[in-house]
């Protein structure tokens, strides 16, 4: 597991929405790398796309509302040598084609990099029906795939990055709202090794996406009860770093998993697997509890549904009593 003590800051001096980090790592990729390609089902500016539509137009495929179509168009794109991004909200990008993702790209093994934003309830005032709270189960039970969800901007186009070089299926899912930018430019990101944010002894929180600065904001007011958490930062929840998360528990002895997701099937019941098979451990989890999500903002909508900082608190002193 990486330690990224040097690579963050509790006092970020900013706040960004992950998918633009998406969007410049797109457009950094498109540089480097001659055989990426984009492909956009009518939301550019909403996917910050933008900039890199200016910069390659002959690799940039603005399919229309016709998310099939273009799963499909970009996993034909991988048979001759092309690196195909393709860029939706969340919902559409696994709901509404998860058919044409089974067939056409988990189980051909095409490389295809599935990029989703407005992934959770932060998207916010657009609704329920907008708001898909199940993708990551869906995603990772999927042979061949590989799901991230980067936690800030910095993270999100580190990942971006990234995935060009990883040979297979990949879903990067990140948000719509702005949130603190607390890891450094020069962090390193490797798929599948989870990151320790803050070290403990106390309890292990462990957190992906947007909860992940909710789980630091947590920990530091720990702290001042005279508690320490180790938190971890599981971008990748598959392949998923079953090691950090054996080492922090044998010795906290306690976790806490956070995640804006459904309970069910999200990062949680990995963790849960993984533990119940090599250390069984209590455990708590902040996240949805089987429900639909709802109109609002993303700060209303977080604490409604209990996504916070004090929620994670609160589950942490349940389970050390």
């Amino acid at each position: 597991m990486t330690d990224s003590s040097s690579f963050i800051t509790l006092n970020p001096l900013e706040s960004k929405d992950t998918r633009s980090g998406f969007g410049d790592g797109l457009t950094v990729l498109g540089a480097s790398n001659p055989n990426v390609v984009a492909l956009c089902a009518d939301l550019t500016g909403s996917l910050k796309m933008g900039d890199f539509k200016s910069a390659y137009p002959d690799r940039f495929y603005q399919v229309g509302i016709a998310e099939a179509n273009m799963i499909g168009m970009a996993a034909g794109m991988t048979i001759g040598g092309k690196i195909p991004y393709t860029g939706t909200f969340a919902n559409f990008s696994t709901g509404r084609v998860y058919d044409q993702i089974r067939q056409s790209v988990a189980y051909s093994e095409k490389n295809v990099k599935i990029c989703a934003s407005h992934a959770g309830l932060t998207l916010g005032e657009d609704g329920a029906t907008h708001q898909i709270l199940e993708d990551i189960g869906m995603m990772k039970m999927l042979p061949n795939m590989t799901v991230i969800c980067p936690a800030d901007y910095e993270q999100t186009r580190l990942a971006t990055i990234a995935i060009a070089d990883h040979v297979g299926p990949v879903y990067l899912r990140f948000g719509r709202p702005k949130v603190p930018v607390f890891y450094k430019e020069n962090a390193p990101f490797v798929i599948g090794k989870a990151q320790h944010m803050m070290r403990g002894d106390d309890i292990t929180i462990i957190a992906t996406g947007h909860l992940v600065w909710e789980a630091i904001q947590a920990a530091l007011a720990l702290k001042e009860m005279g508690i320490s958490a180790d938190v971890i930062n599981m971008h990748t929840i598959k392949p998923l770093d079953e090691a950090a998360i054996i080492e922090s528990a044998k010795r906290t002895g306690k976790v806490v998993t956070a995640e804006e997701h459904q309970r069910n099937g999200g990062l949680g019941g990995s963790v849960a697997q993984v533990l119940a098979e090599h250390h069984p451990t209590p455990m708590k989890m902040v996240a949805v509890e089987d429900s639909f999500g709802e109109s609002g903002t993303p700060a209303q909508l977080m604490a409604k549904y209990g996504l916070t900082a004090d929620s994670i608190k609160t589950k942490a002193l349940e389970l050390l009593g």
